[in-house]
């Protein structure tokens, strides 16, 4: 059988070629922390991240081939530079959830700063470690197809004969930016909503009385929303998009009806008071004109009572999620076992440069020193007892263990975008929250060391599945797997130490913005939704503190079985879509429908699957562009507004008409360029980075 010969890499295990340098290094880790920081922005806004592997691979390529860079060199810049994804999405999943329980009433303090990088670089050379100890059993096994590597892998062997797609990157990267820009100067208007009222009406044989109405709101004018809607495509997005529709145009409007007549002068004077309290220089007369109005009264109502609603099914979407992948869950965590006794059996030991680990020495000390740093953090930082302290070491070590080999195994199966990182991690938060609640732990302390505990798990995952995705595209390549592992290392310090500093910018800027401009700002506001983050701190508070929202919790998670019976695809998608704003989802809705066109084009022309590749290449790498174009300029602006930086305000009134221009111009390039430069039907089709 052609499959018991022996593997023969792209650059033979013979082969002496430059890979761990100076310069890929570098350029890897810039990479790490501008595509971490992209991926923070949109996870925070959107609920949702994009693989950094195909980015990286493309920039990593464009650069190292001015450079005159090897293969090897591309592959080690790579990845490092995708490794920052990993440790953002643990990031803007669990850190945020402090703030937003409760637990540090200001985001940033010097001691916040260096616990939070502690736990990202704690998780991030867990998730190494791990992946280490299983490599070799893990990317050899013939049922792992590891689709995402072979597609990384085939684009650094074409970039060997073509230029890539970087132009197209790069120009969306710019595009993204200017957009951003235009939009924070006030060219045009980035969003428009509509308050429509209905008449106060009393329902003939009852006591209750009606009173409400309708917010309608456009799309938000953002290259980035619209790339990710045509990255997941028309049916995701439609299914994203449905859940803004039940929470803003079912849920938030039939409570609003009910509510509204009971909203009084006390409610009133309280909410007047609230935003006061953000903003000092908030007359009175001006903080009860505000919440006197019908769409800040209706956004309450969502903020407060859908929300909650959207998070049940978000708890029933992932168990459904966990549910469905059982047997995948099961399988990995048996050969996790069994894998793990094969590597510690001596296995290691071989004279080729493509086989060599970091030693078995070196991963145990690892292990052994992130089991002690998380004791130091939850028994002195977090103030918990030595019992609960000494236990949550135990278990995080035991689930960063299987969800990591968990983690690499699903991404063997297909690919580290469709990895349920937030469904893993809801699972070790409510896991070793009853542990140690049955130990007696209660109060901030024992919220703060449940998130601790999470937060380590959810880095440690996700970086070892992104990992393990990198190690095969090696293995494929002729990668040298101890030096990419340093690697990767270096960059997991790099982004944990800087990551921090991305959320303090975010958060602190838009609560600034939000002072300025009249809403709520920081994490769980409508600019930054981080929806994951949120569940975590409703969960953490509901189980060790009791103070969850169980009524409306259990309606969300009735809600989502009621989707799951209905067999919609994704329930999980729906509840997310339900928790953004609907300017979020409706962008995204319309990423999608362009997704669509494309498609619609591509089969009414009949072309071939060649030139399909090429057209979803394109795309990805332009919508890619846009994201990351639109975050690192949302960067710099947060930046200003965090600040108090005066920004230069072209219209006072901007119009929304050229924001449909600009949405329109969106479209015509993600349309218009994936065709253009389809290619003839005859060529071979080129690898695919499809996410």
């Amino acid at each position: 059988m052609s499959e018991q010969k022996k593997f023969v890499p792209f650059v033979s295990a013979e082969t002496n070629m430059a890979e761990f340098t100076v310069k890929a290094l570098i350029i890897g880790l810039i990479m790490s922390v501008i595509l971490g920081a992209a991926n923070a922005y949109l996870g925070l806004r959107a609920g949702m991240t994009i693989a950094a592997t195909y980015p990286a691979a493309v920039i990593g390529m464009a650069i190292l081939k001015t450079l005159k860079g090897s293969i090897l060199e591309e592959n080690f810049a790579r990845t490092v530079g995708s490794i920052g994804e990993s440790v953002a999405a643990g990031a803007i999943f669990t850190l945020p959830a402090f703030f937003i329980s409760g637990i540090w009433p200001e985001f940033y303090t010097p001691g916040h700063y260096v616990t939070s990088s502690l736990i990202l670089i704690a998780g991030g050379i867990l998730g190494i470690m791990f992946v280490a100890l299983l490599r070799r059993v893990m990317v050899e096994d013939v049922e792992l197809k590891f689709p995402e590597s072979i597609a990384a892998a085939e684009i650094h062997k074409a970039g060997r004969r073509s230029g890539g797609g970087s132009k197209f990157l790069f120009g969306a990267m710019a595009g993204g930016a200017i957009i951003q820009a235009l939009g924070q100067f006030k060219f045009f208007a980035t969003t428009w909503s509509k308050f429509i009222t209905f008449s106060k009406q009393t329902i003939t044989g009852t006591v209750f009385t009606g009173k409400g109405g309708l917010l309608l709101s456009s799309p938000g004018i953002s290259p980035a929303y619209m790339g990710v809607g045509y990255i997941i495509g028309p049916k995701l997005g439609a299914l994203n998009f449905s859940g803004g529709l039940i929470a803003w145009g079912l849920l938030a409007p039939i409570i609003y009806y009910f509510i509204g007549p009971s909203i009084d002068a006390d409610f009133l004077n309280s909410w007047a008071a609230m935003l006061q309290s953000k903003d000092p220089n908030l007359s009175t007369t001006d903080a009860l004109a505000k919440v006197s109005g019908s769409e800040y009264q209706i956004t309450q109502i969502w903020r407060f009572i859908v929300r909650p609603i959207a998070i049940g099914g978000m708890l029933m979407g992932a168990c459904f999620t966990l549910f469905k992948m059982r047997k995948s869950l099961g399988t990995g965590i048996k050969r996790a076992i069994s894998d793990v006794r094969k590597a510690a059996g001596g296995g290691n030991v071989t004279a080729d440069r493509t086989e060599k680990d970091i030693s078995f020495v070196w991963i145990v000390v690892g292990i052994l020193a992130v089991a002690c740093l998380t004791f130091f953090i939850t028994y002195v930082v977090f103030d918990a007892s030595l019992i609960v302290s000494i236990a949550a070491a135990t278990v995080l070590i035991i689930l960063a263990f299987l969800f990591g080999a968990v983690s690499g195994y699903l991404v063997g199966i297909m690919g580290s975008s469709n990895n349920p990182i937030s469904g893993l991690t809801l699972t070790a938060l409510v896991v070793t929250a009853l542990i140690l609640v049955a130990l007696g732990v209660s109060g901030n302390e024992g919220v703060a060391t449940v998130l601790g505990v999470a937060a380590i798990v959810c880095v440690s995952a996700a970086v070892a599945g992104e990992m393990l995705q990198d190690l095969k595209a090696g293995h494929i390549l002729g990668g040298t797997p101890w030096k990419m592992q340093i690697g990767d290392i270096i960059g997991v310090i790099l982004a944990g130490t800087v990551m921090f500093g991305v959320l303090v910018i975010l958060n602190q800027g838009d609560i600034a913005q939000g002072v300025k401009e009249g809403y709520e700002g920081g994490f769980g506001s409508k600019n930054l939704s981080a929806p994951q983050a949120s569940l975590m701190a409703m969960l953490s508070k509901g189980i060790v503190g009791g103070q969850m929202a169980w009524p409306l919790i259990i309606v969300g998670m009735l809600m989502g079985l009621g989707l799951i019976l209905m067999q919609v695809k994704s329930p999980m998608l729906v509840s997310v879509g339900m928790y953004l704003p609907l300017e979020t989802t409706f962008a995204i809705f319309l990423g999608g429908a362009v997704k669509g066109v494309v498609e619609m084009i591509s089969e009414r022309k009949k072309y071939s699957i060649g030139q399909n590749v090429r057209m979803d290449n394109t795309g990805v790498l332009l919508a890619s562009g846009f994201i990351a174009g639109e975050a690192l300029m949302g960067l710099v602006f947060a930046m200003l507004y965090f600040l108090n930086v005066p920004t230069l305000a072209i219209f006072e009134e901007p119009s929304f008409l050229i924001s449909l221009l600009v949405l329109t111009i969106i479209a015509f390039i993600l349309i218009y360029v994936p065709v253009k430069n389809r290619g003839a039907a005859d060529e071979p089709p080129p690898p695919s980075g499809n996410f």
